[in-house]
């Protein structure tokens, strides 16, 4: 098992809100390969109900698949190292258990990468805590999945600052509100379950997470401002129901398979939003 207390300690004294400068990536001039190291769970690894069962349901349009896109336009030399797994939690990131690595676990994966290649990573992208409660339908989960975010976060991000170097831009992402689908039901029953979702289970969560990237200097993409997720006007036209909705719950349901007549109730972006996301996370690095 791995132990991060000593890294912790050591990285948060010389990094808290003090990250490293956004730069081009593969900027350096001297035409070598560069990377886009992605790490993180189903997002990551562009999970969408289309994908390949026997690969996880990966698919090659998650929102790392279209932020390399976007940057290799641009920086030709720059290679997308993808290391995202389905179902990962912050625990399962750490110690393993659910996708297969050669080093063992996806942290120590990266580990490795970055230090064989850190000179050469330009940029790190990681999501992480969508998985980390012990079920995903009822408030009551949000304290224990918290407080396991807040154990473990800390630490893997400690360790990949400490691998990547000072220099190397690694941003997190805020999450999207899935609950926001029980506002369909009609009821005044179901439209209070969406606001006590947003206000007291996504925003939470979210402010926990960028308080603890701040703490290191990373910058987080505001996937939950891309999503509108915290707006519950205007209200607006959502064929084929009869009345109008928030317009944060059809951002919802235009942006996710989760009110679709095929795979209803699947949370996961389509191609639409994982680009969504991934224009979130380009602001944050700036190209």
């Amino acid at each position: 098992m791995r132990r991060f207390g000593s890294i912790f300690a050591a990285s948060v004294l010389v990094l808290a809100l003090a990250g490293p400068a956004m730069a081009a990536p593969g900027a350096s001039g001297d035409h070598a390969v560069h990377y886009y190291l992605s790490l993180g769970d189903s997002l990551a690894a562009g999970y969408q109900p289309t994908g390949d069962p026997a690969d996880m349901y990966r698919t090659s349009e998650g929102y790392t698949d279209q932020l390399y896109q976007m940057a290799a336009k641009q920086f030709p030399k720059l290679r997308h190292v993808k290391l995202g797994c389905p179902g990962e939690t912050t625990a399962t990131f750490v110690e393993g258990g659910i996708c297969d690595y050669e080093h063992g676990s996806q942290l120590d994966q990266a580990m490795a990468f970055l230090h064989a290649h850190a000179k050469f990573v330009s940029f790190i992208t990681i999501d992480l805590g969508w998985n980390d409660f012990p079920c995903q339908d009822s408030i009551d989960c949000l304290l224990p999945g918290a407080a396991t975010i807040q154990a473990n976060l800390p630490g893997i991000l400690a360790a990949l600052r400490a691998a990547a170097g000072q220099d190397v831009p690694i941003v997190g992402g805020t999450i999207y509100d899935p609950f926001l689908v029980y506002w369909l039901s009609g009821t005044p029953e179901a439209e209070a379950i969406a606001h006590l979702s947003v206000d007291e289970a996504i925003v939470p969560i979210n402010d926990l997470e960028e308080s603890i990237y701040a703490a290191f200097g990373m910058p987080v993409a505001d996937v939950e401002g891309a999503f509108r997720t915290t707006e519950f006007l205007p209200l607006v036209a959502m064929p084929p129901y009869p009345y109008p909705v928030p317009v944060n719950v059809a951002t919802l349901c235009a942006l996710t398979w989760i009110c679709s007549a095929a795979h209803p109730g699947d949370f996961h972006p389509t191609a639409d939003g994982y680009q969504v996301i991934a224009t979130a996370f380009r602001a944050k690095l700036g190209f």
